[in-house]
């Protein structure tokens, strides 16, 4: 049986399994959730950085899938593409993922049959050095005891648009509680990522996060997955454009006409929050369910 070992535990997130719960605990009693769920959800959007900056954002996704499906089956978790150059989207198709808090079996009756749709290709390669699903796993294992993943890299092309089609096609046949979940970061504004348009300093970074940041959140509500696409292409507003559209896809195939926001912030907002300090950059940060 083939196993994925974290390759990030202990850098993005804590690498022992008491720590680690404890960290998500800690998230999940800040998240209070406030606002209306819808009455289902069938997908979310989730930030990947260190969970210093993005685990409560991301804490508070699973935890809203939590209060309205108190079990789920499988995650199909979108991965954004950071260091794999193919075209199709790459799926992890058996075996089990490990993570301080232990082993997360792959669900590869589903595997097999997304892979049968022609959307995707199995390359387990192209896991080996991705970290925005692994940070996503210690959520999953702690909150839906025994629930399996599905695993799936995902470049920025269309092809994301037909993978979530497809995945949300098979989905809706069924009987078992699939949830998908799409992985990115908004824009990464400032030197350190080369991308300045607007200069530097407080004015620049508040137009990554209300401007820049809005197009592709506002984007995503309204479940335009070809303008996420396009909108990072041209704004450079996300890393993982590609998972995200096929999150949105999924949902909208699932029948869903809307998102719903639960939070948006940025590395700039949790460094002055929580470390009394600023910085020249920022990364943005959302957590939307559909």
């Amino acid at each position: 049986m083939q196993t994925r070992k974290p390759i990030v535990a202990g850098q993005f997130y804590p690498g022992q399994h008491e720590s680690c719960a404890n960290e998500i605990n800690q998230y999940l009693k800040e998240s209070t959730l406030i606002k209306a769920l819808p009455e289902t959800i069938v997908a979310g959007i989730v930030p990947h950085a260190g969970w210093a900056f993005s685990g409560q954002p991301a804490a508070m996704v699973f935890a809203a899938i939590k209060h309205v499906h108190e079990k789920v089956h499988t995650f199909v978790i979108f991965g954004a593409a950071h260091s794999y150059y193919g075209q199709s989207p790459a799926l992890y198709e058996a075996g089990n993922w490990i993570t301080p808090l232990g082993e997360a079996a792959i669900d590869e009756e589903l595997a097999d049959q997304v892979l049968a749709e022609r959307t995707t290709v199995s390359d387990i390669q192209a896991h080996s050095s991705e970290h925005s699903i692994e940070v996503q796993v210690p959520f999953i294992q702690h909150l839906f005891a025994g629930a399996k993943i599905l695993p799936i890299v995902v470049p920025p092309t269309e092809q994301a648009i037909a993978l979530g089609t497809s995945v949300g096609d098979i989905i809706s046949k069924v009987e078992k509680k699939v949830v998908c979940i799409g992985s990115t970061d908004l824009t990464h504004y400032g030197p350190r990522y080369g991308f300045t348009p607007m200069g530097t300093g407080a004015d620049a970074l508040q137009w990554a996060s209300e401007v820049n940041d809005r197009k592709f959140i506002d984007l995503a509500l309204k479940l335009e997955a070809e303008g996420l696409l396009t909108s990072a292409a041209e704004n450079c507003n996300a890393c993982g454009a590609g998972a995200a559209a096929a999150a949105v896809a999924a949902a909208k195939k699932l029948g869903k006409t809307e998102g719903l926001l639960l939070a948006h912030t940025n590395s700039n907002e949790v460094m002055l929050r929580d470390m009394g300090t600023s910085s020249a950059d920022s990364v943005g940060y959302a957590a939307i369910v559909f």
